[in-house]
């Protein structure tokens, strides 16, 4: 018999498994991908597995915890399976560490944590998704968008004064950058080796682009102070790194800090630069 707070524990770690268990199955039910169909599906039944062993301690029929359900369901639809399952990963790496400290009640409980660790790793890895394989492609399109129209928006709001004319201004800027960039992306790729299909690394660049070109320039439509329009574009461009460098920290693997405080001061200072360069234009002409 269990005492009640390692039953507590338990039951915790039931609820826990059964939840991934359906969490899995639907990830599974929802690719196209019969290869990542056939992984996920192996993940949901390991899962299955724990729950019916962690059961047998509890006797206790435990419910799914549907809200976390659909939480990484939806969160798979817009960011990709790999992240969702990584994130939910991060949660799972403490329940393991929890597996451990109960082993002396529950024989079974170490397995299970090994179980874990290492089999879920594996079949997470083998797991192929096409936005990941275009991480870099959207990267280069975000990246060059933050630093490139941040910063021009910046010597527009100093130089132009105008805040529709530096709405349209910055607008045809995003446009005609974006196009460039995907143009360059198309053929960077195509003189590449890597396997990635040219126009697919194109359009993810540009999208990324255009993305970003529009939660920028969107306060230049909204607010009439140029100065706020600014403040507010700034703030929005951090927000961004701030939701791609986590996008690409849990999806790869990455450091989150190396990433974002490589482009937050890099997007900020050219930012900054180019407000400078639009004072100096707007002195002299």
């Amino acid at each position: 018999m269990l005492n009640e707070k390692v039953k507590s524990r338990v039951l915790a770690f039931q609820k826990a498994e059964i939840t991934e268990h359906f969490i899995y199955g639907k990830l599974a039910s929802r690719t196209r991908d019969a290869r990542n169909r056939k992984i996920l599906d192996g993940i949901s039944e390991e899962e299955l597995k724990h729950f019916n062993i962690w059961k047998g301690y509890t006797e206790t029929e435990v419910k799914p915890d549907r809200v976390k359900i659909w939480l990484y369901t939806f969160i798979s639809a817009v960011f990709g399976i790999t992240f969702a399952i990584k994130l939910m990963e991060k949660g799972e790496g403490r329940a393991e560490v929890s597996y451990r400290e109960i082993s002396e009640f529950i024989p079974e409980a170490d397995s299970i944590a090994h179980e874990e660790e290492a089999h879920e790793n594996e079949l997470i890895s083998l797991i192929d998704e096409e936005r990941l394989r275009y991480a870099g492609s959207m990267v280069l399109g975000l990246n060059d968008a933050l630093v490139e129209l941040t910063g021009a928006l910046a010597g527009y709001t100093l130089a132009l004064q105008n805040v529709r004319l530096i709405a349209v201004t910055g607008l045809i800027t995003g446009i005609a950058a974006s196009l460039s960039m995907a143009a360059s992306e198309y053929l960077s790729t195509k003189t590449e080796s890597g396997g990635k299909n040219p126009v697919k690394a194109s359009v993810y660049t540009g999208i990324a682009y255009i993305l970003a070109v529009i939660i920028l320039i969107l306060p230049f439509f909204l607010f009439k102070n140029i100065y706020l329009c600014l403040g507010v574009t700034v703030f929005n461009a951090i927000i961004l790194i701030l939701i791609f460098s986590f996008y690409i920290s849990v999806a790869k693997g990455l450091s989150f800090k190396k990433r974002f405080f490589e482009m937050a001061p890099l997007t900020l200072g050219i930012s900054a630069l180019t407000f400078g360069i639009g004072f100096l234009i707007k002195g002299f002409l």
